[in-house]
């Protein structure tokens, strides 16, 4: 076997993201969708590429690295971005893990750092960490200019999107385009991934709980139209936008995975994806014509579904709808620039409901307007809405973010560590309001979490709806007390 031209990793960090809950197989372990597109793009240019997931392999950082080293290729990318704009700045502690290891054991190897966090924060990223390269945006043009240029024992890099290093010195080029015809794309590189291993969110086989695996992540648009202070997705795009695939193609990757692997239980990964009627009908009714038998997942707006949208997406397979509430109070939610009426949110639930579909719900504490008050009317709002799953989240100022760029700003104290931006980790760290600590607004988020999971109305609602099996896994789930370093959440914690 000739030499491969490039492997691209994705890196595992489950026990330092989940601790111990990691151990308990609640959380989801989902296909790379950053690493698979392009994986599959460069063996669509022509070249030689090997993908790897240390996450699912459970692979140790050095074991990681032997495999990278045994492979040996031209150019090594570890790719950090996850399957939602908060999985990347926390992978960074497992990213750098593995290029340190490599390093040790393959000097020669040349290593790069790509997707989402390495966008945000590319000067600090080279500063901090000891890879030879950071490519800043989404890599289509950079990864094969950057092999290529290998290949020709460059020693000057002008590469588009590349950040490298002449001496002791950092060298940022100017970015890449973005890629603007979806369609263009190959499929992702599924292929070179053990598909079988992956497995659902609990919540998303709440009817079929014993079976989440196969598991499947398919994207319809890159990007989102809006502004939202807290979100830092358009950091690896450079700017709010979004671009679509056309119906047909998304289609055929559902219709790939399903004839390949099985698979039934499938994300669609779009930030928004329920945001143009026309479209989403067009999609829906050419998965309806497949007939598969088919239970995904995708995220909408209060303000931008209507019924004729969530009738379809029930008949296409398409059984929960997540919505990103966020917060109970009109005055958090315009400091955050999160554009809707909040008066219009229980007749959209109240429509989701009457279309047969399940509703996810996010919401976050400790936006920056947040006090005691505010983070109780959305509990509040949370229990009223009683979806079938709630995603109760602390504010991060994730890099890439307005929020991130506030913070800087008015020194307001950010995580210490990486794993600091995980919501599950000992070490975790939210951002302070004006009113409160992060000690404060974690113990309200871990108060809260117990107090929705555990509320009689909730389980009797899922009792009646999936089964009581499904209630008893809850009730087992919420059991689990998260382990806190942050002594004013223990001290609050026992206020409450």
């Amino acid at each position: 076997m000739s030499r491969p031209d490039i492997v691209i990793v994705k890196p595992g960090s489950q026990k330092a993201i989940y601790a111990e809950l990691s151990q308990f197989e609640l959380t989801a372990i989902e296909p790379p969708l950053w690493a698979s597109l392009l994986a599959g793009f460069m063996r669509g240019q022509g070249y030689g590429a090997v993908l790897l997931d240390a996450e699912v392999e459970e692979w140790s950082y050095e074991e990681c690295a032997r495999q990278i080293r045994d492979i040996n290729p031209v150019l090594a990318v570890v790719s950090v971005s996850g399957s939602n704009p908060s999985a990347s700045t926390m992978n960074m502690y497992g990213a750098g893990e593995i290029i340190r290891s490599l390093k040790k054991i393959a000097p020669e190897i040349k290593t790069m750092l790509q997707g989402l966090h390495p966008s945000a924060l590319p000067q600090q990223t080279m500063e901090e960490e000891v890879c030879d390269f950071l490519c800043q945006g989404e890599g289509f043009y950079t990864l094969p200019e950057t092999v290529d240029a290998l290949k020709n024992n460059a020693s000057e890099f002008k590469v588009r999107g590349l950040w490298w290093r002449k001496g002791d010195d950092i060298i940022a080029n100017p970015t890449a385009p973005i890629f603007q015809n979806l369609d263009q794309l190959p499929m992702p590189a599924w292929d070179l991934l053990p598909m079988k291993k992956y497995r659902a969110h609990n919540w998303h086989c709440f009817d079929d709980i014993e079976n989440r695996q196969p598991y499947g992540t398919l994207y319809t648009s890159l990007g989102c139209p809006y502004n939202c202070t807290f979100c830092c997705i358009n950091a690896l795009f450079g700017k709010p936008g979004i671009r679509h695939r056309s119906a047909r193609s998304v289609v055929d990757e559902v219709a790939f995975m399903v004839k390949n692997w099985g698979i039934k239980n499938i994300k669609i990964i779009d930030e928004l994806f329920a945001d143009n009627e026309e479209r989403v009908v067009e999609i829906c009714d050419l998965l309806i014509e497949r007939n598969y038998d088919l239970n995904m997942w995708a995220y909408a707006r209060v303000n931008t579904v209507t019924q004729l949208m969530l009738d379809k997406m029930k008949a296409a397979g398409i059984n929960w709808v997540a919505y990103g509430f966020e917060s109970g109070s009109p005055r958090v939610l315009k400091a955050v620039r999160k554009a809707y009426n909040p008066e219009s949110i229980m007749s959209t639930v109240q429509q989701t409901y009457d279309a047969g579909l399940y509703v996810g719900a996010n919401f976050i504490f400790g936006l920056p307007e947040d006090d005691l008050e505010s983070m109780h009317e959305t509990l509040q709002l949370a229990q009223e809405i009683n979806a079938h799953w709630a995603n109760l989240y602390s504010t991060m100022a994730f890099p890439g973010s307005k929020l991130y760029t506030q913070a800087l700003k008015n020194d307001w104290p950010l995580p210490e560590t990486w794993t600091g931006y995980s919501q599950y980790s000992p070490d975790c760290h939210p951002l302070p309001t004006k009113y409160l600590t992060p000690g404060e607004i974690l113990s309200f988020r871990d108060y809260a979490f117990h107090t929705y999971f555990e509320n009689p109305v909730y389980l009797d609602k899922i009792s009646k709806t999936f089964g009581i099996e499904t209630a008893k896994h809850i009730t087992q789930m919420s059991k689990h007390r998260l382990k806190r370093n942050c002594t004013q959440f223990e001290n609050r914690g026992q206020t409450l």
